[in-house]
């Protein structure tokens, strides 16, 4: 996390959850980031796959040019992109991770702005996590921002976060290994097309015979 909103976002999500795998809807406390609320927002979980704003913060729905409440999260995204902000979103919501995703907003060939989101999942009723409180940050600030709807989001980055260091004694007992993790612990980054991925070896050895 490299912007000060989400920083300070995950830091407040953080102190409210203390031990636990993540605290509850009705514990945070607008009063406590009013500073941020203008870049926030919190999604609810309706089905796999379908994450859709609640409640979106006037900044972000200034600088994007529309109204999120009630939109599919996924809606903002090309098929592709689709795919890996789905993974993020079902990571958090079924493991507790918190997720970040850096992105591109363009209006224009010239015009192009760099985004970074997280996504920190709450408790809302019983013990399943069906909301998401998250932010949309930039550094940038261009004097067409806002003026000029983005007509493209694309993504540059995503890791997640396990706020504890590893995942949390609630999903360790489940011993099933969470998405995008790999028991191996070799890893490299790999840039593709603008994109910079986390790749964890696989099962194989380079001659192709099985480890």
């Amino acid at each position: 996390m490299r912007e000060r909103t989400s920083q300070a976002l995950f830091s407040y999500w953080n102190e409210v959850r203390g031990p636990r795998l993540a605290p509850r809807r009705f514990e945070i406390e607008p009063s406590r980031i009013t500073a941020i609320l203008p870049e926030t927002f919190i999604l609810e979980r309706q089905a796999r796959r379908h994450y859709v704003f609640r409640l979106a913060g006037t900044r972000v729905c200034e600088q994007f040019g529309r109204d999120f409440r009630n939109l599919d999260m996924l809606s903002l995204w090309s098929a592709d992109d689709q795919e890996v902000v789905g993974r993020v979103l079902d990571t958090a919501a079924h493991d507790g991770a918190v997720g970040v995703v850096t992105f591109d907003a363009t209006a224009s060939p010239r015009r192009q702005v760099g985004y970074e989101m997280i996504l920190l999942p709450l408790v809302h009723n019983g013990s399943e996590i069906t909301r998401l409180l998250g932010c949309m940050t930039t550094a940038q600030s261009p004097p067409w921002l806002g003026l000029d709807p983005f007509t493209r989001l694309h993504i540059t980055g995503f890791n997640l976060v396990w706020p504890d260091g590893r995942p949390h004694a609630v999903v360790a007992s489940t011993n099933q290994p969470p998405p995008f993790s790999h028991a191996h612990g070799h890893s490299r980054v790999v840039h593709s097309d603008r994109r910079h991925f986390r790749v964890y070896d696989g099962g194989l050895a380079a001659d192709g015979s099985e480890r």
